[in-house]
Formats: structure tokens, sequence, C-alpha cells
């Protein structure tokens, strides 16, 4: 785990920018002409990622990579898989679970469950920060899907899993135990693509319920101003896409 987060901030836009600059401190004296080069190359493509017109077409390329369904349109299954990464536990008995930009996943699990799409959700997502959290990211949204209305008995928690590889592959031992081999597989729609892979590596048939989406062109100049938002989200990008190719190509050894 330490070291795939450590490869993610790498790959992150200021994670490689940094390294880019640190390298041209290091060759300031010897080579100063590739110093600079390095140095305007790596805020150069801080600027690029900041900026909403290009971190919309990142984004945007990776959100389209799998078919959107609406609601109305999609099967009715047995259940649905409901991916953490939107809820964190409370980090104290007194305090409620912090809901993060992709907790739509929880309210759109709820939205299927609501409209007779999948009677059984089952909730993925372990201990995240034992030294802190109080209970898991299943817990978490379970406690959130009670308050939506759905009660436990339509709740099945995956408790162990830390990434996208462990949600699939307990979830799917999970639903193998209740003979389910096809859900409805609900995560924000940037994730969407690296967790269908996953999920269906482990043998489940998993029909792409996608929420969440983030490229949303902004009008006029709006577009073309860097801000702090445009550079998470290219950052998410990236890392959704390496991941992807990383894990394809661990498969097919």
């Amino acid at each position: 785990m330490t070291w795939d987060k450590i490869f993610i901030v790498l790959i992150s836009p200021l994670g490689s920018a940094l390294l880019a600059a640190l390298l041209a401190a290091l060759l300031a004296r010897r080579a100063r002409r590739t110093a600079w080069a390095l140095a305007i190359a790596a805020w150069s493509w801080v600027l690029l990622c900041a900026t909403p017109a290009f971190s919309n077409l990142l984004v945007g390329a990776v959100e389209r990579s799998v078919p959107y369904t609406p609601l109305a349109q999609l099967p009715a299954l047995r259940a649905a898989l409901v991916l953490g990464g939107g809820v964190q536990p409370p980090q104290r008995a007194d305090l409620l679970p912090h809901l993060n930009p992709a907790a739509a996943r929880v309210w759109y699990a709820a939205r299927l469950y609501h409209a007779g799409k999948a009677p059984l959700l089952v909730l993925s997502g372990g201990v995240t920060d034992p030294e802190h959290d109080l209970g898991s990211e299943a817990d978490a949204m379970r406690m959130l899907l009670n308050d939506l209305g759905v009660p436990d008995a339509a709740l099945l928690l995956e408790q162990r899993s830390m990434n996208t590889r462990g949600n699939a592959r307990n979830a799917a031992a999970l639903l193998r135990e209740r003979g389910i081999h096809r859900v409805l597989l609900v995560t924000s729609a940037l994730h969407m693509r690296r967790a269908l892979a996953r999920v269906r590596a482990q043998g489940i048939d998993a029909v792409p319920a996608a929420t969440d989406f983030e490229a949303r062109p902004l009008p006029g100049v709006r577009q073309w101003l860097p801000n702090a938002g445009a550079l998470q989200r290219s950052g998410d990008a990236i890392k959704e896409t390496v991941g992807w190719v990383n894990e394809r190509r661990q498969d097919a050894r």
C-alpha cells in the first residue's frame, strides 16, 4: 500500500513536476540549459493540468471509455456492488462520517435500490486509517444508506479491502457464496473503467452503473483560468489511466 501511494504521488502533475524541478536543481551547475528546460517544462505541465479546458479533456476521455446508461435503462438484478471511496468513517464517537465528492456513489446506490434495480447492495471498503478511523468505509456507507431509507436487511458489508483490487476480490467471494454472478457496479465514472476490469477479472459479470461525472466544461474565459480543482481532476484522470494500463499488464502475465 505504501509503495502504491508513493507511485500515485509521483505520477500526479505536482509530483512529476517536483521531480523534474529537483532534477533541474541538481543539473543547474553542470548543464544550465537542460536545467532551465526541465524547470520550464515542469511548471508548464502543472499550469496545463490546472487549466479546466485541458482537465475536462483528460477526464472526459476516461469517463467516456465506458458507455453511460441512464438508471431507467439499467437491468434489474439481484444485487449491486458499491465501491468505497466516497465516504470516510468518523474519527471520533461524536462525529458523523465525512462525505467527499465521490459520495454520489452511495446516493446513486440508494436510488437503484428504491427503483427496484437491486434489492441487495454489497458495500465494499475496509478501514483505510486504522489509527484514526472508527470503523470501515463499508460501515460508514451503511449509516448513510440507512438515512436514505435502505434497511440493514438489504445491505451486505465487505470490510477488509483497501483498494480496487481488494474490493473486487473480496466482494466477488461474498457474491459467489450467495450464487450471484451478475451485478450492477456502482462507482464514479472516472473510476469505472478500472473497476469494471477488476470485477470482471474475478468472474463477476458487472454492468456499469456510473455516477459522479466530473467533466463539466466551463463557459467563456473561465475554461482557460487555472485552478486547483482542475489540477486535482487532471491528476485523478492520469492516476486512473496509469492504474488501468498497469492492471491490464499484470493480468496479461
